[in-house]
């Protein structure tokens, strides 16, 4: 089974092993489960239909509940969670997993990720391979990785002799994530952008408030566009009902390619969240 909606102004994009994911979908991370709840409620009112969230965030129930209690039917949403470091290797991936799928109330997931590869414990070719295990029990659609360098990609690869779908990975103007966006190209794996504005840092740039002001757009619509016309996959994320509403009327406007060439200029290696080689909280 595939995600499906015929009422979504939000383009598909077709993954590697035939599913389909919205380009556009809404992220919770750090919101807390009893306002994850209204919160997903009014994105999935607003028209999002992809829902990303993780079991770290502690927010899978009341996210679970508000999919549940949308009306929507179960395909036409897809959902997203990650496995937490923690609970990485094979065994403890598989009771992670039915944790998780607990907590959320669904019979399957679109999309598993393993959130952070964690070089030093050495256990994300065990834990995928028990992701291919879920993917072939029909529990999980599609398995991906989140804030994997093309080294952990090529080793994952290597040994499991399955391409992850997915890498989800820090992403924004000031991040811009070239060359890795290089290696999912020629792989066939999409990128899919997390912190997409920069955890609100790149709102007042002058670059993108002049482009918003030439528009008529937010800095939050300039930078999503952006996103979307560069081919990302994109999780903004706000707990504003106004903001959620505005960041997915982005599909009636395009950038020149003057305007994506000033926001591509705006790379500076300005990552905000950890370092992928290094981070092992969890662990």
């Amino acid at each position: 089974m595939t995600f499906r909606s015929e009422t979504s102004a939000v383009p598909p994009i077709v993954l590697l092993d035939g599913t389909v994911i919205p380009q556009l979908g809404f992220g919770v991370f750090q919101v807390p489960s009893d306002e994850a709840y209204p919160v997903v409620k009014t994105a999935l009112e607003a028209g999002y239909r992809s829902i990303d969230t993780a079991a770290i965030y502690g927010n899978e129930e009341g996210t679970g509940r508000a999919i549940r209690e949308s009306g929507l039917p179960r395909e036409e949403v897809y959902v997203t969670t990650k496995l937490w470091n923690s609970e990485q290797g094979y065994d403890s991936t598989l009771r992670a997993f039915d944790a998780s799928l607990q907590r959320l109330g669904l019979d399957y997931l679109d999309l598993y990720l393993i959130h952070w590869p964690l070089p030093k414990a050495d256990k994300f070719v065990d834990t995928f391979r028990a992701f291919q295990a879920l993917k072939q029990d029909g529990r999980v659609r599609s398995i991906g990785v989140s804030n994997f360098t093309v080294a952990h990609l090529e080793r994952v690869i290597g040994e499991t002799g399955e391409v992850p779908v997915v890498n989800q990975v820090e992403l924004h103007p000031r991040l811009a994530q070239t060359a890795l966006r290089r290696f999912h190209a020629e792989h066939a794996i999409a990128t899919e952008a997390w912190s997409p504005l920069g955890q609100g840092t790149l709102l007042d740039d002058p670059t993108i408030t002049a482009i918003a002001r030439e528009l008529g757009r937010t800095p939050a619509q300039v930078i999503i566009r952006w996103h979307l016309q560069l081919g990302n996959v994109v999780i903004p994320k706000s707990v504003t009902p106004e903001r959620i509403v505005a960041n997915f009327d982005v599909f009636g406007f395009e950038l020149t390619d003057a305007q994506i060439a000033a926001i591509d200029a705006l790379d500076a290696d300005g990552r905000i969240g950890a370092d992928p080689d290094i981070f092992d909280v969890g662990a």
